[in-house]
């Protein structure tokens, strides 16, 4: 009896190919089932995005809000100092600057002793000494030799607040000793390594000024505190009974403006992410990934119902403030529109009011968006809830596989069975043909 070992070798059918064909047929509901599980991973994806654009959103509404025990103007003022003379000094304001002006007069800059030595002033035999009249900044060094390079090398590598340049006049090599700023740093050289005296060339001396006719003497050109939160980086002199101006004031704009502007572009990107995930072309027949979704929608009212909140403050004419008056506008499209030069105009009339407002558009925003995009808000909800599409429908799939296990296997089973019978009725009939053939040869 024929063995049939793969399908249609006994029958000489294409059996195997009938097989795979009824296979495909059976397999197109698990295939639309891949497809399903493709398309809802897609919207968790597009939930995702939009997730990540109403995250910087709120960002940026943060960024408007003063932080706790913080004003507005506080967290949106910015002191600069200005010195009517800029050759004269320049200045920084930090923590605990206060608007102001005041008279600055500067007699004399700070600087470091400059000393000169030659070549015949070093032994080589022993330490060169360097004192100051507080005695705990005294050093010594020992060169590896006499010469101006071995002692330089020596003494820039104490690093002891001396440094040490070699200087080709026509004379020769001289060594020019430089002290830091600051009569207390005035030294003198001596020792066993040295000969003869230095030249002073350079005499150390503090720096005096006077702010406002009050007389402050700095050992150093960098001047802090000497008006609370200002630091004076002095440049030259102004002579005596000639000050020049040095003015502190807040300047609101920088903050503000930044703060506003990145509102602005990140509730704009929002809104094209809304109508990107949500777009439908009627020509080519697509449509968007969250086509007609209800978290676009929901969104796009969150945000308008956020735009054309009831403020609490007033402006100077008694009216609720409102966007617009920042030259913030709604444009047709849903995106916000922000005239910069209006808002300066806006802030410079009165920054206390426009402060006040950011700060409040940030703390609207930021609680209205954690409602939708927060732990627990709508978008995540309805991700969640595709996730859990996602699970059920891979389960089904599971299932399914299970199933074409199964059907396969029946119909492989029926497959060979048929393959066997037919190959031993070929059998059969090849004997018969045989013995039919053998007794018309013997009739013959």
């Amino acid at each position: 009896m024929a063995t049939v070992t793969s399908l249609g070798v006994g029958s000489g059918l294409g059996l195997q190919g009938l097989l795979d064909d009824l296979m495909k047929i059976e397999r197109l509901p698990l295939s639309n089932l891949q497809k399903q599980v493709s398309s809802v991973n897609t919207k968790i994806s597009a939930m995702g995005t939009l997730a990540g654009k109403l995250s910087a959103l709120q960002t940026a509404a943060k960024s408007l809000k003063p932080d706790v025990l913080q004003s507005a103007l506080d967290k949106f003022g910015t002191y600069k100092g200005t010195v009517g003379n800029e050759s004269v000094a320049s200045v920084t304001v930090g923590e605990g600057g206060l608007s102001g002006s005041y008279s600055l007069e500067v007699s004399q800059l700070a600087q470091g002793q400059k000393s000169r030595l030659d070549a015949g002033n070093f032994t080589g035999g022993g330490p060169i000494e360097f004192s100051f009249a507080d005695s705990s900044k005294n050093f010594s060094v020992t060169p590896s030799g006499a010469s101006l390079s071995a002692v330089a090398n020596a003494i820039n590598q104490a690093d002891k607040g001396v440094t040490a340049t070699i200087v080709n006049g026509a004379g020769g090599q001289q060594l020019i000793l430089t002290g830091a700023e600051g009569a207390e740093n005035a030294f003198t050289v001596g020792g066993a390594g040295v000969t003869g005296s230095a030249t002073t060339v350079q005499s150390a001396q503090n720096a005096q000024l006077k702010i406002d006719g009050i007389d402050i003497v700095s050992s150093s050109n960098t001047v802090a505190d000497a008006v609370t939160g200002v630091t004076l980086q002095l440049k030259g002199t102004t002579g005596v009974g000639s000050p020049t101006t040095m003015t502190v004031e807040a300047d609101f704009s920088e903050k503000l403006s930044k703060g506003l502007t990145d509102f602005v572009k990140a509730f704009n990107d929002v809104i094209s992410t809304v109508k990107t995930l949500g777009a439908y072309d009627p020509e080519a027949k697509t449509a968007g990934t969250l086509n007609g979704n209800r978290i676009l929608r929901e969104t796009e009212t969150t945000l308008r119902n956020l735009v054309f909140g009831q403020s609490s403050l007033q402006d100077q004419n008694g009216e609720a403030m409102l966007l617009s008056k920042l030259g913030i506008t709604f444009q047709k499209d849903g995106t916000l529109a922000l005239d910069s030069d209006k808002l300066e105009a806006a802030i410079k009339k009165d920054p206390a009011l426009i402060a006040n407002f950011s700060a409040e558009i940030g703390n609207r925003f930021n609680t209205g968006l954690d409602k939708l995009a927060g732990t627990g808000g709508s978008v995540e909800s309805a991700t969640d809830s595709l996730r859990a599409s996602v699970r059920g429908l891979e389960k089904r799939q599971e299932a399914m596989e299970l199933r074409m296990l199964a059907v396969e296997a029946r119909y492989r089973k029926q497959f060979t069975a048929l393959d066997t019978l037919i190959s031993q009725m070929n059998s059969t009939s090849n004997y018969v043909a045989q013995q039919l053939a053998s007794l018309n040869a013997s009739k013959n």
